[in-house]
């Protein structure tokens, strides 16, 4: 599919999201927003599909009838390092990291396999210190590194930059050695069985990205500021319990300080942390992208980490509508920017 190539990129978006890569996320058996299509025929599906952009960096990543998010994405090379020949000459990776708007899937199987995990702002540049630590600073040597954010980004070492042809290989390798020992008679081990075995061991964190994109830049920075005075520096403890029962527990805007130059980061994102009436966390980030003449981005990233495994395979959207509906009604969304749905949900 659109091997051709072309200056324009065919008149297409080149981001390889799922509203972009359609086509691709049609014929692996999915909706628009992900979830499985229960009507496809899962048997005559591709085994893996994967789609990258323009300069090959991000990647997106599929299998028969489902969709793996780049934070997962991230967490299963992680947790199947075994499979790629960079991690598994060196007996792993020595060191991984994810942007903070990132779900934490990989920080769970980091702790497992005792492997130092950094949360840093995005941009790749923090990845790239923490590559060069040795080399460089002739600190901590972390490499093999493995890295990534939610933005379809996923990486390595063996360069410094996100690569998303590396990503598709390594995906590959995993399938490869998941069915080394299949017999001829026997089903491949599909991408699906992969990702559930995996969120049965650790649990799944649902999520998606809210983009509310030409929203008035006063309105936009009018909404940060509330977040900011309302929970950061209010008393979260008052905030009230609405009929979701989903409690807010903390407020916090992400800084980063590098562990490897020193150097200072402020004001990544105002982060708004929740319990479930579970007792299991969740979170909402907002963060704001391109405040000029033409209008700001609201970006509102979901996670809700679940792990009852009998409710992992419920839609990524539905199991994350009431925490969404709460954290749009607590920041005011609808009345201070006039917007009542996002723009683009990935």
């Amino acid at each position: 599919m659109r091997c051709d190539p072309r200056p324009d990129f065919g008149g297409c978006h080149p981001d390889p999201n799922l509203t972009y890569a359609a086509e691709l996320v049609k014929k692996m058996g999915l909706n628009p927003d992900g979830s499985a299509d229960a009507s496809a025929d899962v048997s005559s599906l591709p085994m893996l599909g994967a789609a990258n952009d323009g300069d090959g960096d991000r990647n997106l990543i599929a299998g028969a009838g489902i969709f793996v998010t780049p934070s997962d994405s991230l967490a299963l090379i992680c947790d199947n390092w075994e499979a790629i020949p960079h991690f598994s000459k060196a007996g792993g990776p020595k060191g991984v990291a994810r942007s903070m708007p990132s779900s934490a899937a990989l920080d769970v199987v980091a702790e497992a396999q005792n492997i130092p995990c950094f949360i840093t702002p995005t941009g790749w540049k923090f990845f790239g210190n923490l590559m060069s630590s040795k080399e460089m600073f002739d600190k901590t040597d972390y490499t093999p590194f493995l890295c990534g954010e939610e933005s379809f980004g996923t990486g390595s070492d063996h360069i410094r930059e996100k690569d998303g042809l590396w990503a598709v290989l390594a995906w590959m390798s995993i399938l490869q050695k998941a069915n080394e020992d299949v017999g001829l008679d026997q089903p491949l081990v599909q991408v699906q069985d992969i990702v559930i075995n995996h969120w049965k061991k650790y649990g799944r964190h649902f999520y998606c990205r809210y983009d509310f994109e030409g929203v008035e830049s006063d309105a936009a920075n009018n909404m940060m500021d509330l977040i900011r005075s309302s929970f950061v520096e209010g008393d979260v403890s008052s905030v009230a319990v609405d009929s979701s029962g989903i409690k807010l527990v903390d407020a916090t805007e992400f800084g980063y300080v590098d562990p490897v130059d020193g150097s200072e980061t402020s004001q990544q994102g105002l982060i708004l942390s929740f319990e479930y009436p579970n007792g299991l966390p969740a979170r909402v980030v907002f963060r704001l992208s391109g405040t000029g003449s033409s209008g700001a981005t609201i970006r509102m990233y979901l996670e809700r980490f679940e792990k009852d495994p009998t409710k992992h395979d419920e839609a990524a959207p539905v199991a994350l509508k009431s925490l969404a509906d709460r954290a749009l009604a607590m920041v005011q969304m609808t009345e201070l920017t006039g917007r009542t749905s996002p723009t683009v949900i990935t």
